[in-house]
């Protein structure tokens, strides 16, 4: 997401690069392109004009000062205004209520179905609560086995009623059976259409008339653009929702949503969500996003996947492993499993400052582990337990065995064997390294 936008943006303030100063006549030049790259980002003409204002009123008025040289300075501006364009800080889902009862928006194809279920997951790891799911869309069959599906994989119950049309009187009966079993979290998914309509308006109010809801979450999908601010509009004149989430970050999407709908409707984008894997939710942080849309990276959000990953006993018994030279195939195949709960790749790389503009043009597959994994699931168990047993003719069963060749064989043992003297001489930190150098190791084709 926004690497267009970046790349755009990057290139105006190289216009400045060279003066001495900030000048009317440099500023304006500069200007003039964040102006096309905002409008090609499907930034709302309007925002993009109040926003070139502001930047350019702070930019006359500073003084370089310090080591900022006018560049840095035009940078630094520039993000101060991204971030009040999308919120200043980030904002909490409100949970007190017992049961909190989170009412769930948007078109159909938005991803209403993938984020509840991604949210409850988000509310029992991370929040400590007990969640029940609510199968509200009565018209896409697809929805509710959506739905147990998703729930099944974090052991979260589903409330649906076999041949109920009513999603009222699903919501109203499904807060009951929460109070009698002690779901603190109610979560209400709800039908969609292709477009706004009045059926849909009407019975998406009538739920929210009936349960009183907490929070109202409207689901978006970023990749619409321009029309996901408008059908934003829409529901919130209607629902008066407390919140916004943006799936599918991780499209071809240009960004206009993230930096249009704060402005539009006065709400919060609360969570952005990308890819289909269950706990690829995160808070949205205005600060953090306006990073990653200038090229800054976002490395904290990168520490906090780590550190979710991150298990301290399971990680002080690696560290005694690698100390011992007991470090196996099987502790290597662990650590690459770790490494693909984090999400994507590229966007996990994109998060390290400076390295997002060096792969936007390189094809980073998610897959990039699967030979690896290949070769190691055709070792035996005594193999992977002793890896310096594998002599030629293992080798070459284990090739035959992954649909690869010796060379390749060869040339990852041999890379796991230098990392693991590596590991070794930095066993002190050995826990809590491992995952760099693991996915070092992903590069080995």
């Amino acid at each position: 997401m926004f690497e267009s936008l970046s790349e755009k943006l990057e290139q105006s303030f190289k216009k400045i690069k060279g003066d001495g100063k900030l000048t009317e006549i440099n500023v304006v030049d500069a200007l003039k392109d964040v102006r096309r790259a905002l409008l090609d980002a499907d930034v709302n003409y309007n925002i993009v004009k109040d926003f070139t204002n502001n930047v350019k009123e702070k930019a006359l008025g500073s003084e370089v000062q310090g080591q900022l040289n006018p560049t840095q300075l035009m940078i630094k501006i520039v993000h101060d205004e991204l971030i009040t364009l999308m919120g200043t800080t980030e904002s909490e889902v409100n949970l007190k209520a017992d049961p909190a009862i989170i009412l769930i928006a948007g078109l159909q194809g938005s991803g209403k179905t993938t984020f509840s279920g991604k949210f409850a997951n988000f509310v029992k790891s991370k929040k400590g609560k007990k969640p029940l799911l609510v199968a509200g869309d009565v018209y896409r069959p697809a929805a509710i086995d959506q739905l147990k599906v998703l729930a099944a994989q974090i052991d979260v119950p589903v409330y649906t009623v076999e041949g109920e049309k009513n999603p009222v009187k699903i919501a109203r009966d499904a807060i009951k059976q929460a109070k009698e079993n002690g779901n603190d979290v109610v979560i209400i998914d709800t039908a969609g259409r292709l477009a706004v309509d009045e059926e849909m308006m009407t019975e998406i109010s009538n739920i929210k008339n009936e349960t009183k809801p907490t929070e109202i979450l409207f689901v978006v999908d970023s990749m619409t653009g321009q029309d996901a601010v408008n059908t934003a509009k829409a529901f919130n004149d209607r629902l008066n929702f407390d919140g916004v989430v943006l799936t599918k970050l991780d499209g071809d999407t240009r960004g206009g949503a993230a930096l249009s709908i704060r402005y539009t409707v006065d709400k919060p984008i609360k969570f952005v969500s990308s890819g289909e894997k269950i706990d690829a939710l995160d808070i949205f942080y205005p600060a953090r996003m306006a990073d990653r849309i200038l090229g800054m990276g976002d490395i904290v959000s990168l520490a906090e996947r780590l550190q979710a990953q991150y298990d301290a006993e399971e990680a002080a018994k690696l560290q005694q492993k690698i100390r011992k030279d007991q470090f196996n195939f099987n502790d290597f195949l662990d650590q690459i499993q770790q490494i693909k709960k984090m999400g994507s790749l590229k966007d996990l790389a994109a998060m390290i400052p400076g390295v997002g503009k060096a792969i936007k043009n390189l094809d980073i597959s998610d897959d990039a582990f699967k030979e690896i994994e290949a070769i190691i699931k055709s070792m035996t168990p005594f193999e992977r337990e002793h890896p310096d047993i594998i002599n030629g003719s293992r080798r070459r069963r284990i090739a035959a065995g992954s649909g690869t060749d010796v060379a390749v064989v060869n040339r990852l043992l041999k890379q796991f064997e230098e990392t693991r003297k590596m590991m070794k001489m930095l066993s002190g930190g050995g826990g809590r390294r491992l995952m760099g150098m693991m996915s070092g190791l992903g590069r080995h084709r």
